[in-house]
């Protein structure tokens, strides 16, 4: 342990885990910087390099060095021709100027007993017999058992009866739970209000509420495709292509105006719209195959319409065009699926962006070593059920990490970056203190955690002696027989599986 005397702590609870996101990306040094560099000048990036060495953290750690969004996407009702409903972009101040109209036109809420006598009573929520308050969907008042409505006297002895039916019938015909009247300003003219139910609550709505309201009714229906409080980071990773670009949902009434959905409230945003303003990450991108041709065409125009995928739905004969889509790529993919990623696709991105291999080692040196210390108590905290780790444990686990570094890669004096696997490492040394009633994980964890925390080839080979042993041990000779190609071939033997 050359070097280890250096770390400053004796615990990981002493260790302050950086803010900034991309600070806790240990030993992809190169990376993090064009990684910074593109979030500030909305670059893409293509990163690549095996599993678990901090591709996807660096992709959404990007995310956290972007401006919220600024512009609010809202696909508005064509009534000209529904099927092709269109966009609108809205600023944040002009959402912030929606949002005020629309506090305009709510009016204010107030209580049941601070609505006037005479208006209470027409709503339903007032018995003027007893003068008690209730709920405005019992027309006989729980308290008197009387009509809450008023009745002009009669010697009619059925006139209660009457007039309830009376008054049933009238509130079928208006408006229910309204009514409109007039009050007194304080300048001594008169103005328009209107007391609404909304609950158990008495909104009302004035003048200034009712002329938005109308406004509002008189605006195009529309929907908040994009609002302007969304993340900065989407994960496309295995999306499928209605996940991806979007789709138009089926209505079996074909969008009928009195009893279908309209066209405009069908239409889903894809990942690729989601991403607008913000970062797209797609790991394993070559799996997309032929739709990365769709990805480059987003990139290119910066908008991509959204129509129905299903030819037989209802929402194909949909289409909303210029959607807009002005996202960062972040890709990623191992060094050998490099060719399967569509040649225009990368040219894109050199062209505006960056291609970066990642390191799987870094140097070992007092300075790295407590990098990997910031690791471990980055694990536990990310983790939460863990303890922290004690100088022992840290120092068993820098120990294993040049290890791997010397086994898997052929690196000697080098410390491993392929920090999942590390990371795994951890939580199982971890799991064990825990287990142990231990308030810390120390050297003793780490080390029985190493004799559990292998790979199920490893596992095979000390068992059987060789992956092709394990093989032939879990096969019966009719398997062997009737199923040739499930049994490992003889005159074949893989690199890692003699």
């Amino acid at each position: 342990m050359e070097g280890s005397d250096t770390l400053e702590w004796e615990n990981t609870s002493e260790i302050e885990i950086p803010r900034d996101p991309l600070s806790r990306v240990i030993g992809q040094d190169h990376a993090v910087k064009l990684a910074r560099r593109a979030a500030h000048q909305r670059r893409h990036l293509l990163l690549v390099g095996p599993p678990g060495i901090g591709k996807s953290m660096i992709a959404q750690a990007i995310s956290f060095d972007l401006p919220h969004p600024d512009h609010e996407v809202q696909v508005v009702h064509n009534p000209a021709n529904p099927e092709r409903p269109f966009i609108e972009t809205l600023t944040r101040e002009e959402v912030a100027q929606r949002e005020e109209r629309l506090a305009a036109g709510t009016g204010k809420l107030v209580k049941p007993q601070e609505v006037p006598l005479h208006a209470a009573e027409k709503l339903g929520i007032f018995c003027s017999r007893c003068e008690s308050y209730s709920d405005a969907s019992e027309m006989i008042c729980n308290n008197c058992g009387a009509p809450k409505a008023r009745q002009p006297k009669s010697d009619n002895p059925f006139q209660d009866l009457v007039g309830f039916l009376e008054i049933s019938i009238g509130q079928m015909a208006g408006k229910a739970g309204q009514v409109r009247t007039t009050r007194t300003k304080a300048d001594g003219t008169e103005e328009v209000v209107v007391y609404e139910l909304a609950g158990d609550m008495v909104m009302v709505l004035d003048e200034k509420a009712l002329s938005e309201r109308r406004e509002q009714d008189m605006a195009r229906p529309r929907k908040v495709l994009m609002p302007i409080e969304r993340r900065t980071f989407i994960m496309a990773t295995g999306a499928s292509e209605t996940e991806l670009l979007g789709d138009v949902r089926h209505d079996p009434y074909g969008g009928h105006p009195n009893i279908g959905t309209p066209a405009y409230d069908r239409v889903v945003a894809g990942a690729i719209h989601e991403a607008h303003e913000g970062v797209l990450f797609i790991d394993e991108v070559p799996h997309l195959g032929g739709l990365q041709r769709y990805i480059l065409t987003a990139m290119q125009d910066r908008n991509f319409p959204i129509s129905g995928r299903n030819p037989q739905s209802s929402g194909a004969s949909v289409r909303v065009e210029d959607v807009p889509c002005d996202f960062i790529l972040v890709a990623a993919c191992n060094v050998n699926d490099l060719p399967a990623i569509l040649s225009p696709l990368r040219s894109r991105i050199l062209g505006s962006g960056y291609e970066v291999v990642l390191d799987t080692t870094m140097e070992d040196n007092p300075s790295n070593r407590s990098s990997i210390a910031q690791f471990i108590a980055q694990e536990v905290h990310q983790d939460g059920r863990i303890p922290h780790a004690d100088r022992t444990a840290i120092d068993g686990i820098i120990v294993e990490s040049i290890t791997r570094a010397r086994r898997i890669d052929n690196a000697p004096k080098a410390i491993t970056l392929r920090l999942r696997d590390l990371g795994g490492l951890v939580r199982c040394a971890g799991d064990i203190a825990v287990a142990e009633g231990s308030e810390t994980i120390d050297g003793s964890h780490v080390e029985k955690a190493k004799t559990i925390s292998v790979p199920a080839e490893e596992q095979i080979r000390v068992r059987y002696g060789s992956f092709k042993e394990g093989m032939a041990s879990d096969l019966t000779e009719a398997q062997k027989l009737t199923h040739p190609h499930h049994y490992w071939n003889e005159n074949v033997n893989p690199p890692g599986y003699e």
